[in-house]
């Protein structure tokens, strides 16, 4: 996972309110049962010595929410005075929670965000087709192609005088829309530097299609011979198995990676001094993070993302950190890697790759 988009949100000196709001609506009396919820988070906060206009700035990002009905669920993080960042979910957060600390608490947010790959999604036919595709920061762009050609579309019937002729005209007529197709598949999947790409329609547009795009996209590239619209529900639900799958696969390999480097001793390292070591040192590429990792792991840091410890003795002696601050450890991790353009894995609690890690890295170089 890139971090990049999470840069901006360290720039301010803190402390942050981190707030994940359940705000759907699946009984008879939601909206107050949405309200009620929100109060008792409030109450958290309030607990907790959030500053007056910190609160005042979440309320009223929050009350918006509650009025609009944009979304089921809320990520927020706020400081000095200001939403700093928000995501609206299309599910509730897995556990509502409401804290202040002197960082964001972002690994529950960004195990729930996932891992976003670009993605093409394109449906077929014989006049030409419609594409959408959604670049890593969720821009989306979506274009309709008309072939060149529409006539004639349809084969003629068996027996008909002039059948040889019509069927290579029709042949030919769905050969070129196809060509037109395929470049222009070609070249939003290179604007977007789609990663998966999910092809519907026709069984023969498809394959009219397919024979025609450029070698890097059909590498990407998954069938399904639903002829429908790109905003059908069955076919998100295709495209979101596949990027799943693209998940799964991203993990498998950097767990893959990891443990082999480990074994030879080489570009990875395990555990919470010697991973705190690294990222502070620059030489991260890759975090991985247990997404439950133990809430009581924990870490100093001083207001540079850099200064990062298991000791706060360790920050004043060798950083001159006149006022370490104690932090959940996956906080600290997160921030240090975001700001030297480290990737993040969130490995799954529940088994799978890497079952074992809780806190590792794979390393750039070693030192």
């Amino acid at each position: 996972m890139d971090l990049s988009f999470l840069k901006t949100l360290y720039q301010r000196p803190g402390p942050y309110a981190s707030v994940y709001a359940d705000l759907s609506r699946t009984t008879e009396d939601a909206s107050k049962a949405v309200e009620l919820r929100w109060r008792a988070l409030r109450a958290d906060l309030e607990e907790q010595g959030t500053p007056e206009d910190t609160l005042r700035a979440i309320e009223q990002t929050i009350d918006g929410e509650i009025t609009r009905r944009r979304s089921e669920g809320l990520v927020l993080f706020a400081a000095d005075g200001k939403v700093v960042h928000l995501e609206r979910l299309d599910d509730p957060p897995p556990t509502t929670q409401a804290t202040l600390a002197p960082l964001p608490d972002v690994l529950p947010y960004l195990a729930q965000r996932g891992e976003r790959f670009p993605h093409l999604l394109a449906v077929v036919d014989r006049r030409g087709g419609a594409i959408d595709c959604v670049t890593a920061d969720g821009r989306r762009h979506h274009i309709n192609v008309q072939g060149d050609e529409d006539y004639p579309i349809r084969k003629t019937k068996a027996g008909d005088w002039n059948q040889s002729r019509f069927q290579r005209s029709s042949e030919n007529v769905w050969k070129l829309n196809a060509k037109k197709v395929a470049r222009e598949i070609d070249r939003i999947a290179d604007m977007c530097g789609a990663q998966a790409i999910v092809i519907a329609g026709d069984t023969r547009a498809r394959t009219a299609v397919l024979d025609e795009v450029s070698e890097h996209v059909l590498a990407h590239t998954v069938e399904t011979d639903k002829n429908t619209t790109v905003d059908d529900p069955d076919l998100e639900t295709e495209l979101r198995r596949v990027l799943e799958l693209k998940t799964t696969e991203r993990i498998m390999t950097v767990a893959e990676r990891f443990d082999r480097e480990l074994a030879n001793g080489e570009r990875a390292v395990e555990g919470l001094p010697a991973t705190a070591k690294a990222v502070r040192e620059g030489r991260v590429e890759t975090l991985l993070l247990d997404d439950d990792l133990d809430s009581s792991a924990r870490l100093w840091v001083g207001p540079h993302p850099a200064h990062i410890a298991t000791t706060a003795e360790e920050l004043r002696d060798e950083f001159g950190v006149s006022d370490p601050r104690e932090v959940k450890a996956d906080a600290a991790l997160v921030r240090a890697t975001a700001a030297t353009d480290g990737e993040l894995v969130v490995l799954p609690s529940n088994g799978g790759p890497a079952q074992n890690v809780h806190v590792g890295a794979v390393l750039r170089f070693t030192a």
